[in-house]
Order: structure tokens, then C-alpha cells, then sequence
């Protein structure tokens, strides 16, 4: 017994970092008020005061449909598209005398088309259902009375039970933590589901409730908890338990949030106080920002212009049949005898040719409604989602390592990948690993640490220098045997430090590094002994790891302590050492540092403090300033080589100061005013002053596998690239120079606020003054920038990077200015955002967004890149070690950064290109068979008769011509992938949108007119004089229109023929089968009673089969009809080819593997604003092409 509570202590080992018990001093008399009316009663779920409060039940449901509500919600979201309204209208039209053809016939498409889309939803919707139904279903431990607990579902659960959670289970609604298998309450958890943060947090229940262990120690458990109302804040939680007549103040330290994990705890007792749709979780979840692609916003557009040509045509149309049937009767004389004109309806009254004309612009609608293509929309999301099946399903974007494929998280915005004409990219966990390697130090002013990093490497490369050189020859580091520790000096490791001058600062330096952080150690006691960390943070591990191979290892944290084993520099011996843990100030984007208070054995309290350079020195004592000068030298250097640095510091705290200190950190931790942070800041701020310098940590965040490639093929695609990070500027700069964003000879911009009168101005203090001056100072130096761009556009053709800090941005943002920034941003090659926040990478993208007008993407791997993602066109997330929030805000996730490449430039070139070849050919079939339509009505005098047969009209865009389009939109390939990446230029053709241009749009349209102009007179013509067949029989209008019909039905499937690039198996069956079908129908709808088929009665089977003259007619207009397309696409691609066509012809005659002519080809996406390695090597070539035309000039 003893050894397993030993066990359990053991296990408990991290401090509350809450640092204090809540008070009732201050401002706790909202409890009870507005917005804090919540009451609980625990242990009594069916209490009559909860009855009256009618709390929500603990179900969630996140389904847009229930099954009262599918069949209108999902009618009205089909409806509130323009297209499906105007056949429901025509539809109900159709059961009017106006229809020129039967109401079945018009609505049967309708229903199709609707019913197929409302399929697609409903499937949606039960996917969702099914998820919740698990969630809703899971099983929890509740109290059930009498100190027993049972199992019963999440959906079960009400406000105020008493739940008992497992280790690794979730918690099943917003909990107050009560007790723990932790004798002081302590649990562990997981909150990946919440903020996407990977490391544990620690929750700590009330002293008072901490002893209740055992189930039956619940039966007669009481108490009331009176809290704040359900809100959306996941940090923050105001309320009092009244608990055996005492109250007791609560902290967010006490509230498990649903869908935490329990991790590293046996067990938890916790009461229920949010439920269902009050928890914050589900109070947090907002719908993503609905994003729609460019080329279906034009789509929209398309369809709008085509109503306007179908109204155009009904109405010159219903103008013409007005004016001849107010002639038809002529002093008795009938022109249109055959209409009884002396004895009609008022549809061909000429008394009443202006009502009849009118009547015929409504029939003249429903008419030619087959201009709009039916079908379009439900075809576009099909394809859209197979194409995402591809993305999902392609191996070339499979992580082996992290077991992690591309996941398209929306199908919307797939041919938008292949238009994208700036990317903005977060660095760290993006270009980096985020796998943090602590690989250099500075300590006391000596520099040790003999690695040498990858921004080193790119260094050498571009610089010859011999330092450099050497760096360059020297071996390449092998792979670190320690994950988080690629450290190497001979002074330092295996003891050899206690031999350095400086030894008792290295010895603070490494106690400080094992001492102040909130890692969670795990000793794998079994077998070998090995201490890991669980930290917040890769480069917090990193830290503790490196303070652990010099020989200060941290073993063990408690509740109050924290302890190690360090090498004592006397014995030369392993010495245990505890130290007790007084105070936490913790780690925040603002303090820009931590600070521990801890007790050590002889009794000196130590304030030990890590922190970022730019907040460290100036809380130095005059006397802790010593290796100051030395230390940010090494620090600077430190950044140019691309390493992450920290300022590491302590001072020695008296009695009475710490007393003076811990008296006012209290009463600030425990107020529950709307100041608190401010009061907490103000204390710590206080006391973390003098500090006496230690030295500075370099962690290395090494470069993603690939990373300078596939930077190297976007930009030869024209694609822009702007990082966005918050490192410091040096190491920003220096891996823009690895990655190669930057590169020798280009000029930089730099934008900050460093000058001796801003200076000046800090240091009086005046806020406004700064505000208004520092406004000035930026506008005055982008104002230079542009100058300075505009004066070498004319002289030379050198490129700029634009690189800026995240002081000057705020202000750069500012409305007055941000015009001209982004005009000077979209100048230069190259754009770096230094120490940039959350909120300004949202507002840099969408100034670039809107700015520009063109298609951004962002790219990140964090929660601080949420804004950015929702904010661009695309979001795409890295799911790295940052947890899963940007994937779960992103649009598309992928697992490296280097998988970009294939998914812009392979997938997305090809889902550009076969959306738009889609619905341009949608609407080149639409078109010409609409125009036949119209064709006969002039023919006809505008008679309203249509040149089909009803069920033909119907079918056309359902069974006779849709197939093989969405085969277009899945399967086609302009160039194999290989191409796409091997000529990147080929991406233009999406960012200039070629291939959806208003030029390519009413192309295909004529293309239609031309079509339809060729198939009408060649069939009436061939038609009109001679005897059909051997009989003698002259061609009717059914025989007339099912030849024209066949022709129409060869002619769009043969131009799908022609235009495809890449025949699958898919498209052969999909072309000829739709024209076989065509033929199948005829003959089959033809053998149907006459009431039926009309007058497609065995049109088939007796007059057109048997006849020469069809067989041959339809051959010479087929091919009369695609000879002008076939003769354009002859002309275009020998004399003005696209550049696919130039790939083609390369991979045609064979050149595809000649070096020159492929150096030819990629030349021409390289320009002097390019960046990547490829243009780096360009530049220097061209560099050094002109020093040697100076010389010989000379």
C-alpha cells in the first residue's frame, strides 16, 4: 500500500500554475448577477429549482436537416439558385395551354436534377448525424445514489451529476474537477480537440473536495455551485462552491472542458455544470466562412448573361409573331391559313396580336429554356468531389513518416489551386520543422557549440570567404542520436565544464535551463531508467533535454517542488538536489519571457527568468551587465545563422522583498476584477528587474525536407511568396537566404522603427507623439522604397525583397497607408513580415486579397494561423506538431510544405483546367441545341412549336450529352504531372485565367451558334425538296426533327472527342454510349403506343433506318459541323499555341528530354523579380556575364 501511494505521489509532480487560491477580496459579488445566474446543485440532477431553469440537455447535434425540416430547407437552398428557379417556374408553366410541350416532360428533368442534389445532402447530413449519434452514445460512469456508479450515454447526462472519467476517456460535458486518484487532486489534460495544443495542461480541484476517493464516499455528497452563464471564453471561469455551509471561490484551474482528454490519471470525480450546447466547446464552434471559387462566381455570371440572351430572343421573337399574326387576316384574305387565323384562340387571334404576342414571349421562355444548362450545378460538385477523392488518394502527397495523406476538407475550391497568384506562409512548422535542436550557447561571454546550421550551409554557398569555405567542406553533421540535442563541444560536455573559468555561471546557466519551465518529466522506472518531458513546447524540451546531457537532469516535479540530480564540481559526483517551487510567472506573446521563484536547499530564494532579447537586456542591473556587451554579439550571430535565441538571467531575492512580492502576486492571482492580468503583470513586472546575465540559448528550427525545391518551382510558376512569421528579423532574413526567398545581389528594403528620433521619442514617453510620428516615419520611408524601385526599373533590372517588422506593420496597416504599402509589397520579389501577430498576418492577407483581386493562399501549421487561413481564398494547414487547429480551419491539409508543389501545380492546374473546359463546353452543347430551337421557330413563322419531340427535349442534357462532360471534368489531362513540374510556366495559364476568360467563353458560345446555324439549314436544305425514301415520302416534322436531334447528339459528343487531351477507358465507354443510347431510346421509345412515343411512333424502325439519305445526311453534317473547330484548333496551336500546346509539341516530336530546348522553354518563366535557387543561379550567371563584358570592354 505504502509503495503504491509513493507511486502516486510520484506521478503527481507538476506544480499548480495558478499560483494561488481564489479569494473573495475584490469584485466576487457578480456571482448571482447578470450573466452570472448559473446555479448548480451537485449530486441532485432532477432538483425542482433545475427543472424551472430548463438548462439544455447534454446532446449535440451539428446536422443542418431534421427530418421535419429536409424536405423545405433542403427545396429552398435548391431554389435560391437563379437556374432551378426558372425551371420550376417554366415547370409549373408547363401545365398551362402556353407549354409547348407536357408538363411530365418538364418536371421529370427538374425532379432529377433536384432529387439527385438533395441526395448528395441528405448523405452529407446522415454523415453528420452518424458522428453525432456516436458522440451523443459514448458511455460515461454517473452516480446513480447509494455511492454506486453506472454506465449510461453522454445524451443522459444532466446538470449537476456526479460523473467518474477513466484515464484516456473524454470528458462527456463542461466539468468541476473534485477529486482525482492524485491525493492533491491534480489530473492531466489533453486539449487537442480544443485549441490543437498537443501538451498537457494540469487541473487542480478544491483542498476541500480533494480527499473524496472512493464511489461510496458520494452517496450523501452536497453542494451547490453558483457560476457565471454559458459563454464562449475557454480560459476563463468565475464562480463559488458552497460546500458544508462554506463557500469556496472557483478558477478556471478546476473546470474540465468536454472533449479534453484525461491523460496520466487514473481517475476523476467531477460534477456536471455545462451541458449539450452550454458547454464552451460547442458555444466556441462557428461555422468556417463559406469560401466559392472565381470560376463559379463567373459561372453565376454566365448564367445571367444567357437569361439575358434567352429574353432577348423571346422578345424580338414574340415581336415578329405579333406583327405576322396581326396580318394573318387581310380583308378576309388568310396568309396562315393552315392556323385559322378567321377562327383561333386567342394564342393566334389578330384581333388580339398584342395579347398574343405576349402570351408568346411566355411560351418563347419556356421554349428556350434549354440555353441554360439543367444539370450544370449537380455536375460541377460531382466532379468537384471525385476530383477531391484524388487529391485525398494520391500517393506523391502521402507522409510515410507521420502516416498522414492530403485531406481535401472542402471540395469548393478546387480549380482555385491552380489560379493562386501569391502564397503567404507562416515559417516556423511550415518552412521549418518546428523540431527545435538546441545546438549552440553563450555563456558568460564565451560562445560554445561547434555545429554548424543549414542557414550556415546557404551561407557559405553564396559567399566565398574562407571561413566560409571551410564551413562548406566541412563534414555534414550526422543525424543527433538525442532528439532535441545536436550540441558538440569538448569544453562543456562530459564535465569538462567545471574546468571553464566561468564555472559557476555555467553551473547557474544549466541549473537555470532544468529548472524554469513547466515540462512534465516521465521516468520509465521498468526498464531503463530514461527520463522523457512532456513540454509545451519543442523548444522547452529542448532546453531540459540539453540541461539534461550536460548533467543537470530534472527527475521529478511535485505540487511545491522540483528536483534533479546535478554534477557536483567538487566530488565530481551525481548529487541530488530539490528545490521548492514558490511561484510560476508564466510564458505570454506580450511578457515575451517566464520567470520560476524557487527555495533551494540552503535556503537563498532564486528568481531564475528566460526571455527574448528585446525584453531581457533592459532588465539587467548595472551589475549584471557584464558579458552584455559579448553575449549579443553571439546572440546576432546567432541569428544570422538562422538559430531561435533566449536571454537567460536570475537574481537573488532577500526575505522581505519576496514577502513584499508574494503578498501582492496573491492578491492579483486571486482578484476576480477585470484588471487582473494588469495587476498580475504589474507584480511580476516589478520583480523581475536587475537581473544578473547568464548567457543566451540557440535552438535550431531546421528547414523542412524539400522546402527551397518546391519554393523554386512556385516561383518559376510566377507564383509570389510572402513569409509571414514571428521570429526576429535577422533569422527571418537568414532563412529567406536558405530557402532561397532571398538571395545575393538583390536589394533590401527594410522597414523599421529604429531611428534616434523614434528612439528619442520612447524614451519621453509620449504615446501620441509616438503614435504620430512613428505613422510619418513609415509612410516617409515607403514612400522612398517606391521611389527607389521606380528609379532602377529604368537603369537596371535588379530585384528587391521587401522585408518589414511587426512595430512598422501596425502601422503600415493603417488605412492611410496600406495602399501604398501594397503597392510597394507587390513590387518586389520577395516579402518578409518579422515578429508579425496573429491579427496582422489576417489583415496582410486580406489587404493582399483585396488589394490585388487575385487568388491568395495561406499556409500555416498553428493556431496563431487560424485568421490567416480563414481569411485567404485557400487555407491550407500542415498538420505538424503544432497540434490540429490550422488543419481544422483550413480548406485543404497536407502534411509538408514541399507537397505544395504538387498540389498547385499538378492538381490544381488540372482541376482549373478541366472545371473551365466543363462549363464552357456545357455551354456550347446548351447552346447549340437551343439555337435549333429557336432556328425552327423563325422557320415556322414563330409559331411556338418546338423541332422535337418532347421526351426528346427533356432527355438531352440528362442522358444524351452529360456524361461524357463529367468525364471531361475527372479524368482529363492537358500534360502528365511530370510536365506540370517539369515546365511550371504552365500554372500561368490558371493565374491569367486563359482558359476561363470572357474571350474563351463567348468562343465556345459561337462555336455553338456555328454548330447549330450548320446543323439546322444543312438538315432542312438536304431535306426540304427531294422524296425521303423509296416511297417518295417528303420529311415531316418528326422525321426533320429526329434527324436534327441525331446530328446534335453526334456533334456535341464527337467536339468532347476532339477537344480531350487524355482518353480513358472511362471516356471511350462515356462518348460512344451516349450516342448508342441515344439510338437505343429511339428505337425503344419509338416501339410505344402512339398515345405515348407521339410522334416518335416507330420513326425510327420505319422511315430513318431504312433510309440511305439519313444515314448519309448525318455523316455530312457531322462533319460539316466540326470542321471549323477542328480547322481554328489547327491554326491556334501550329501558328498561336497556349503554352500546354508548346508542351504537347514538345512531348510530340521528342524533345522533351533535350536539355537546351527544355532550358529554352524554362528560361521563359524566369524574371529578374523570380526567386528560388534556379533564378539565383540565373542572376549569377548574369552577373557574372556582365563583369566579364566590363572587363573585355576595358
Amino acid at each position: 500500500m505504502r509503495g503504491e501511494r509513493r507511486k502516486r505521489l510520484h506521478f503527481s509532480k507538476i506544480y499548480s500554475f495558478a499560483c494561488g487560491r481564489a479569494s473573495f477580496k475584490g469584485d466576487h459579488s457578480q456571482i448571482g448577477g447578470r450573466g452570472y445566474s448559473r446555479v448548480v446543485f451537485c449530486n441532485e440532477p432532477e432538483n425542482f429549482e433545475v427543472g424551472i431553469k430548463n438548462y439544455a440537455d447534454n446532446s449535440v447535434t451539428s446536422t443542418k436537416y431534421n427530418i421535419a425540416t429536409f424536405l423545405p430547407k433542403s427545396l429552398f437552398e435548391q431554389f435560391r439558385r437563379v437556374a432551378n428557379f426558372y425551371f420550376l417556374v417554366t415547370g409549373i408553366l408547363a401545365f398551362t395551354k402556353l407549354a409547348p410541350y407536357t408538363a411530365v416532360s418538364a418536371i421529370l428533368p427538374l425532379i432529377i436534377i433536384i432529387a439527385a442534389t438533395m441526395v448528395k445532402e441528405g448523405i452529407e447530413d446522415w454523415r453528420r448525424k452518424k458522428q453525432d449519434m456516436e458522440v451523443n452514445n459514448r458511455k460515461v460512469k454517473v452516480h446513480k445514489g447509494h455511492g454506486t456508479f453506472e454506465y449510461t450515454e453522454w445524451k443522459n447526462l444532466k446538470v449537476g451529476h456526479i460523473v467518474k472519467i477513466m484515464k484516456d476517456e473524454f470528458f462527456p460535458a463542461d466539468l468541476l474537477l473534485l477529486s482525482s486518484s492524485y491525493e492533491d487532486s491534480i489530473s492531466y489534460v489533453e486539449t487537442m480537440n480544443l485549441d490543437g495544443e498537443t501538451n498537457l495542461k494540469l487541473k487542480q480541484g478544491l483542498e476541500v473536495t480533494s480527499a473524496l476517493h472512493e464511489d461510496s464516499e458520494f452517496s450523501d455528497f452536497k453542494a451547490t455551485i453558483k457560476c457565471e452563464d454559458p459563454n464562449a471564453n475557454l480560459y476563463s471561469f468565475v464562480g463559488t462552491l458552497e460546500f458544508e455551509e462554506q463557500q469556496y471561490p472557483l478558477s478556471p484551474q478546476q473546470l474540465l472542458l468536454r472533449d479534453s482528454k484525461l491523460r496520466n490519471t487514473d481517475y476523476i470525480f467531477g460534477a456536471v455544470i455545462f451541458t449539450g450546447h452550454d458547454t464552451k466547446v460547442v458555444q466556441n464552434s462557428t461555422n468556417p466562412p463559406s469560401k466559392r471559387s472565381k470560376v463559379e462566381k463567373k459561372m453565376d455570371r454566365i448564367i445571367y448573361f444567357l437569361f439575358c440572351i434567352l429574353f432577348l430572343m423571346a422578345f424580338v421573337g414574340s415581336i415578329f409573331f405579333g406583327v405576322a399574326t396581326k396580318d394573318d387576316l387581310d380583308d378576309g384574305v388568310m396568309k396562315r391559313w393552315y392556323l385559322r387565323p378567321d377562327d383561333s384562340t386567342i394564342f393566334f387571334d389578330p384581333k388580339r396580336a398584342v395579347a398574343a404576342s405576349v402570351y408568346h414571349f411566355l411560351t418563347a421562355l419556356m421554349l428556350y429554356g434549354f440555353f441554360i444548362p439543367i444539370s450544370l450545378y449537380v455536375s460541377v460538385e460531382i466532379v468537384k468531389v471525385l476530383q477531391s477523392i484524388f487529391i485525398n488518394q494520391d500517393i506523391h502527397m502521402y507522409y510515410e513518416e507521420g502516416d498522414k495523406p492530403a485531406h481535401a476538407l472542402t471540395s469548393n475550391l478546387n480549380e482555385e489551386l491552380g489560379q493562386v497568384d501569391t502564397i503567404l506562409s507562416d515559417k516556423t512548422g511550415t518552412l521549418t520543422c518546428n523540431s527545435m535542436e538546441f545546438i549552440k550557447c553563450s555563456i558568460a561571454g564565451v560562445a560554445y557549440g561547434r555545429g554548424v546550421t543549414e542557414v550556415e550551409r546557404a551561407m557559405s554557398r553564396r559567399i566565398d570567404s574562407p571561413l566560409n569555405i571551410d564551413i562548406r567542406e566541412s563534414p555534414d553533421r550526422s543525424a543527433p542520436t538525442i532528439k532535441g540535442f545536436n550540441f558538440a563541444d569538448e569544453r562543456i560536455m562530459n564535465g569538462n565544464w567545471v574546468s571553464e573559468p566561468y564555472a559557476d555561471v555555467i553551473q547557474n546557466f544549466f541549473r537555470l535551463l532544468a529548472i524554469c519551465h513547466t515540462a512534465i518529466p516521465d521516468v520509465d522506472e521498468e526498464d531503463t531508467g530514461n527520463v522523457t518531458y512532456e513540454a509545451e513546447s519543442p523548444d522547452e524540451a529542448a532546453f531540459v533535454i540539453a540541461a539534461r546531457e550536460i548533467g543537470f537532469e530534472f527527475y521529478k516535479r511535485t505540487q511545491t517542488s522540483l528536483s534533479m540530480y546535478e554534477l557536483d564540481p567538487v566530488s565530481g559526483e551525481k548529487v541530488e538536489r530539490t528545490y521548492k517551487l514558490l511561484h510560476v510567472l508564466e510564458f505570454n506573446s506580450s511578457r515575451k519571457r517566464m520567470s520560476v521563484i524557487v527555495k533551494d536547499e540552503e535556503g537563498r530564494i532564486m528568481l531564475l527568468c528566460k526571455g527574448a532579447d528585446s525584453v531581457m537586456f533592459e532588465r539587467l542591473a548595472k551589475d549584471g551587465r557584464e558579458f552584455e556587451e559579448k553575449t549579443t554579439e553571439h546572440v546576432n550571430e546567432y541569428a544570422d545563422a538562422g538559430l531561435r535565441t533566449l536571454i537567460l538571467a536570475y537574481r537573488e531575492l532577500d526575505e522581505e522583498l519576496y514577502n513584499e512580492f508574494d503578498s501582492k502576486f496573491s492578491q492579483a492571482k486571486n482578484s476576480v476584477t477585470e484588471d487582473r492580468e494588469t495587476l498580475i503583470e504589474e507584480a511580476s513586472d516589478k520583480i523581475e528587474r536587475n537581473l544578473i546575465l547568464l548567457g543566451a540559448t540557440a535552438v535550431e528550427d531546421k528547414l523542412q525536407n524539400g522546402v527551397p525545391e518546391c519554393i523554386d518551382k512556385l516561383a518559376q510558376a510566377g507564383i509570389k511568396i510572402w513569409v509571414l512569421t514571428g521570429d526576429k528579423m535577422e533569422t527571418a532574413i537568414n532563412v529567406g537566404f536558405a530557402c532561397s526567398l532571398l538571395r545575393q545581389g538583390m536589394k533590401q528594403l527594410i522597414i523599421q522603427l529604429e531611428t534616434p528620433e523614434i528612439l528619442a521619442l520612447e524614451k519621453a514617453g509620449d504615446k501620441s507623439a509616438i503614435a504620430k510620428a512613428s505613422k510619418e516615419n513609415i509612410r516617409q520611408q515607403i514612400s522612398e522604397a517606391i521611389q527607389q524601385l521606380a528609379a532602377s526599373r529604368g537603369t537596371s533590372q535588379r530585384a528587391f525583397a521587401l522585408i518589414i517588422d511587426g512595430k512598422s506593420l501596425a502601422y503600415a496597416l493603417h488605412d492611410s497607408i496600406k495602399d501604398m504599402f501594397l503597392e510597394l509589397a507587390i513590387k518586389c520579389a520577395s516579402v518578409i513580415c518579422c515578429r508579425s501577430s496573429p491579427k496582422q498576418k489576417a489583415l496582410v492577407t486580406r489587404l493582399v486579397k483585396s488589394g490585388t483581386g487575385k487568388t491568395t493562399l495561406a499556409i500555416g501549421d498553428g493556431a496563431n494561423d487560424v485568421g490567416m487561413l480563414q481569411e485567404a481564398d485557400i487555407g491550407v494547414g500542415i498538420s505538424g506538431v503544432e497540434g490540429m487547429q490550422a488543419v481544422m480551419s483550413s480548406d485543404i491539409a497536407i502534411a509538408q510544405f514541399r507537397y505544395l508543389e504538387r498540389l498547385l501545380l499538378v492538381h490544381g492546374h488540372w482541376c482549373y483546367r478541366r472545371i473551365s473546359s466543363m462549363i464552357c463546353y456545357f455551354f456550347y452543347k446548351n447552346i447549340t441545341f437551343g439555337f435549333t430551337l429557336f432556328l425552327y421557330e423563325v422557320y415556322a413563322s414563330f409559331s411556338g412549336q418546338p423541332a422535337y419531340n418532347d421526351w426528346f427535349l427533356s432527355l438531352y442534357n440528362v442522358f444524351f450529352s452529360s456524361l461524357p462532360v463529367i468525364a471531361l471534368g475527372v479524368f482529363d489531362q492537358d500534360v502528365s504531372a511530370r510536365y506540370c513540374q517539369k515546365f511550371p510556366l504552365l500554372y500561368q495559364e490558371g493565374v491569367q485565367n486563359v482558359l476561363f476568360s470572357w474571350r474563351r467563353i463567348l468562343g465556345w458560345m459561337l462555336n455553338g451558334f456555328i454548330s447549330a446555324i450548320i446543323i439546322f439549314f444543312f438538315c432542312t436544305k438536304a431535306m426540304e425538296i427531294q422524296a425521303f425514301d423509296e416511297e417518295g415520302r417528303t420529311a415531316g416534322r418528326d422525321i426533320l426533327g429526329a434527324t436534327m436531334y441525331t446530328c446534335v447528339v453526334w456533334v456535341v459528343n464527337l467536339q468532347m472527342a476532339l477537344y480531350i487531351s487524355y482518353f480513358t477507358l472511362i471516356q471511350h465507354i462515356f462518348i460512344w454510349g451516349s450516342i448508342a443510347i441515344w439510338y437505343l431510346f429511339l428505337l425503344a421509345y419509338g416501339s410505344l403506343p402512339p398515345s405515348l412515343s407521339t410522334n416518335a411512333y416507330k420513326v425510327f424502325t420505319e422511315t430513318l433506318a431504312p433510309s440511305p439519305s439519313f444515314w448519309i445526311v448525318t455523316l455530312f453534317v457531322v462533319v460539316s459541323t466540326l470542321i471549323p473547330y477542328f480547322s481554328y484548333s489547327a491554326l491556334q496551336m501550329r501558328f498561336f499555341p497556349l503554352f500546354h500546346e508548346m508542351v504537347q509539341w514538345i512531348r510530340y516530336e521528342g524533345k522533351a528530354n533535350d536539355p537546351e530546348f527544355c532550358a529554352m522553354m524554362r528560361q521563359g518563366s524566369l524574371r529578374p523579380t523570380t526567386v528560388g535557387s534556379t533564378a539565383r543561379l540565373a542572376a549569377k550567371d548574369d552577373d557574372n556575364f556582365t563583369r566579364e563584358n566590363g572587363t573585355n570592354h576595358r
